[in-house]
């Protein structure tokens, strides 16, 4: 008990007398936790805690009325995350004031590690090494950077997916199957062990819009055929061919440094190094902090690095209804991640004013930022995203015509690079699904497999039951996107407003998208600077400039406002304010090469 004297003393401070002034300035109490502090510390700086949790927690059983904010000052150094940090309503700031928990020693000192070293290695041959693990993880780490799958055939480059093998049609009957994968004679070697590999499918045959990673149920070598243990999205063949894809995680797969395998039944991992085996991480959790039904949070500063994926995607439900619940628009179903797959290393649900600023995110299993369904006003703004599995940050709204549950975000001056490492098909910097009142603003987004930015709904829903309307995209820079996919923007929507007049709600000004170039493998129809997919009507473009794509710099109906893009004559250069487009002056991070 004489351990918490001094919290109590503290925290008397945030007691509201009824003489007190509520509007009165005051000074911040604060608190300190320390990789060495102590479970009996007081939260001072002289006898810090030692996690997040435990400050959480004392914050929790201790604090009153709360007339101030609140600072938890993270010493630099690494905090191992075992358990996802959880935060729900009992932790939120009171009477408007915040609780804040900031990196003490600058941005990215405070460390958050969604991972653990992996010990115990032995060599198994001259260069491959082994080790027993106690979990199963779906990605990997050595000296923060990803380790790669062993994969068949290999890939080109660590900067790409490519290359594939092409499914093929084996009888006429069979274009319509999900669960099998048929190949030609000679593509596969039926010594390979496959019984823990997984296939990573463009799904839809020529269509190259999502990857489905799925789990291997059984390989019939003599027939050429694999059959997987579930449904991917689409068809493996449509009219124009096969759908690419590669198989991965087989030992025999194993033929290059920085690629691993993992036995899940048996709890063995086999790792070729590129450098050096003692700096290997396996990810402990899929997401580091939730927030769940908090309100005046802030997150200042943190790094947050590693975490897990899945062994089996697939993005939404195959048909409307399939999520079994009734809904004024089942289609949705298909627009949105299943239950299994909605998470981020930080996930957000039931929110409000939420700050999560001057991040440092990387190397994440899945979407590095995710707003899921009820949230309004969270600000992620500062940060640096890099080296993301899925999105960099997604908004997820509710099913449209059952109310406006999500918006007034912003998000600005963030960098985000290297995205949809692990699923590269729907893949965004920032996707943004039926929500509105939004801002994006200065913001680069580089390196992407399909979208730079998407705001979507579905072409099926009336106007007014949707809700992504009087959002504002401003001084955004994309890079690299398109890299492996087709019939895509580089920025991209889908279904935002489906009848006459489509009044302009939402607006775009100030773009710069550089060159949209696919790898040559794909098959689908061409990549465009800025496409307006199934009713992407309603909105204003002014000062847009678009690189060289392969198909059209603008798709779109004839329903939006245009002045001033390059794919128009008269464009006028002296109009764009390039100084201002991308991160700012602010932004606290060295820019990445």
């Amino acid at each position: 008990m004489k351990a918490l004297g001094g919290v109590a003393v503290l925290l008397a401070a945030l007691v509201v007398t009824p003489a007190a002034d509520a509007a009165a300035p005051c000074k911040p109490i604060e608190f300190h936790v320390s990789p060495s502090g102590s479970d009996r510390g007081d939260g001072s700086a002289q006898r810090p805690w030692k996690s997040v949790e435990q400050a959480r927690d004392q914050l929790r059983t201790k604090k009153r009325q709360q007339n101030c904010d609140i600072v938890v000052n993270l010493k630099a150094g690494d905090y191992v995350v075992d358990k996802t940090i959880a935060f729900a309503e009992a932790d939120s700031g009171e009477n408007g004031h915040k609780i804040i928990y900031r990196s003490a020693d600058g941005p990215g000192k405070a460390r958050l590690l969604g991972a653990k070293p992996v010990t115990g290695w032995q060599k198994h041959n001259d260069t491959i090494y082994k080790a027993k693990v106690d979990r199963s993880f779906y990605t990997l780490f050595e000296d923060g950077k990803r380790a790669t799958t062993a994969r068949y055939p290999n890939r080109r480059s660590d900067e790409e997916w490519a290359p594939y093998l092409t499914s093929v049609l084996k009888e006429p009957e069979k274009e319509a199957v999900q669960q099998w994968i048929y190949s030609n004679p000679g593509d596969w070697d039926k010594s390979w062990d496959v019984s823990n590999a997984q296939v990573v499918v463009w799904s839809g045959g020529s269509w190259s819009w999502f990857t489905d990673t799925v789990p291997i149920k059984n390989p019939s070598w003599n027939d050429d055929q694999i059959t997987l243990a579930h449904w991917t999205r689409y068809a493996m063949v449509n009219s124009r061919g096969g759908s690419r894809y590669f198989l991965q995680n087989s030992l025999d797969f194993l033929d290059q440094p920085g690629e691993y395998y993992l036995d899940f039944a048996k709890g063995e991992l086999y790792y070729w190094p590129r450098t050096s085996i003692d700096k290997v991480m396996a990810p402990t959790v899929k997401t580091l902090i939730s927030l769940s039904g908090s309100r005046n949070l802030a997150f200042d500063g943190l790094a947050l690095q590693y975490s897990d994926f899945v062994g089996w995607y697939r993005n939404g439900w195959i048909s409307a209804g399939d999520a079994g619940e009734p809904h004024k628009y089942p289609q949705y179903d298909r627009q949105i991640e299943m239950p299994r797959n909605r998470f981020g290393a930080v996930t957000l649900t039931n929110t409000r004013d939420i700050d999560l600023t001057r991040l440092h995110i990387a190397d994440t299993g899945f979407t590095a930022v995710y707003l899921l369904f009820a949230n309004e006003r969270v600000r992620v703004s500062d940060s640096l995203l890099e080296n993301i599995g899925a999105d960099g940050i997604k908004v997820e709204g509710g099913y449209p015509g059952e109310g406006d549950i999500s918006g007034q975000h912003t998000f600005t001056n963030n960098y985000i690079h290297h995205i949809g490492e692990l699923v590269p098909g729907d893949a965004a910097g920032v996707e943004l699904m039926n929500t509105g009142n939004n801002e994006v603003s200065h913001t680069v987004v580089k390196h992407s497999a399909r979208y730079g930015i998407s705001l979507e709904v579905r072409p099926e829903v009336a106007d007014g039951d949707g809700y992504a309307h009087g959002n504002v995209f401003k001084y955004l820079r994309i890079e690299q996107a398109g890299l492996d996919s087709g019939d895509m923007g580089a920025f991209y929507t889908y279904g935002v407003s489906n009848l006459d007049p489509h009044p302009i709600t939402n607006h775009v000004s100030q773009v710069v998208i550089g060159d949209v170039i696919p790898d040559t493998s794909m098959p689908d129809s061409g990549t465009r600077g800025v496409h307006m997919d199934a009713g992407g009507c309603g909105f204003s473009f002014e000062n847009i400039e678009v690189g060289k794509v392969t198909d059209d710099k603008y798709q779109s109906y004839q329903c939006n406002e245009v002045k001033n893009a390059n794919w128009a004559a008269g464009f006028d250069a002296t109009k764009m304010e390039y100084d201002k487009i991308g991160v700012t002056n602010a932004f606290p991070y060295p820019i990445p090469d």
